[in-house]
């Protein structure tokens, strides 16, 4: 049995687990709950459907999106998240929820821009957006040298520093997503979430669980 088979299993193992653990006190339906200062150094560690990967994260390098990305992970967010666009030679991008009604109240959450300080070369971490301030709980680790995206504000805020192959092992056949490519439509993920894309996009790969590790 596969990773993506067993899915269902792991997801069911992390939630029993998650249910003995301290709560933080944070609510994922509530992103101003959310707001501690993260660490000035610290380390999360992505289990997935195609292995494991940790992203070094120096807060200096980006303040806010470092704090946002901490938070996200620690409160649980990432959990059954697919990895929904992944193109190869360019990035691997994840950050819809699974629960649509997860995705809403996320989407106008939004964090003010970083001035960028890290370039966006292989295996740095950056937050997607759609202009100015519009951060929000969308990630993307760069396969290829992105530097051009410096340009347009894009503020990487941590590194892959262990299990790059397991992020570029991530399937990539559908390409990109709807309307130009034949990969998920982001309107239709944001609405339906897992259940589309379980429904129309059995292949992709999925976030089984995220951690803060040091």
């Amino acid at each position: 049995m596969g990773m993506r088979q067993l899915r269902p299993v792991l997801i069911s193992a992390v939630v029993w687990v998650a249910a003995a653990l301290p709560v933080f006190a944070g609510d994922l339906k509530d992103p101003s709950t959310l707001n501690e200062t993260a660490p000035d150094v610290y380390r999360a560690r992505f289990e997935t459907t195609r292995g494991t990967f940790v992203i070094e994260v120096h807060r200096a390098n980006a303040p806010l999106g470092a704090d946002r990305f901490y938070n996200l992970v620690k409160i649980g967010y990432f959990t059954d998240v697919a990895f929904f666009r992944v193109l190869e030679g360019f990035m691997a991008q994840a950050g819809f929820h699974g629960n649509p009604a997860v995705s809403k109240v996320w989407l106008n959450s939004l964090i003010k821009d970083d001035p960028v300080k890290q370039s966006n070369y292989p295996g740095t971490v950056t937050f997607a957006m759609r202009g100015p301030d519009t951060r929000s709980a969308q990630i993307f680790v760069n396969y290829g040298d992105n530097s051009y995206l410096d340009e347009s504000g894009f503020s990487s805020f941590g590194k892959v520093v262990e299990g790059f192959e397991s992020v570029k092992a991530l399937y990539s056949g559908y390409g990109e997503g709807a309307p130009n490519g034949k990969g998920p439509g982001q309107g239709k993920l944001y609405r339906g979430g897992n259940e589309y894309l379980e429904a129309e996009f059995p292949e992709l790969d999925y976030i089984v669980k995220a951690s803060i590790v040091e």
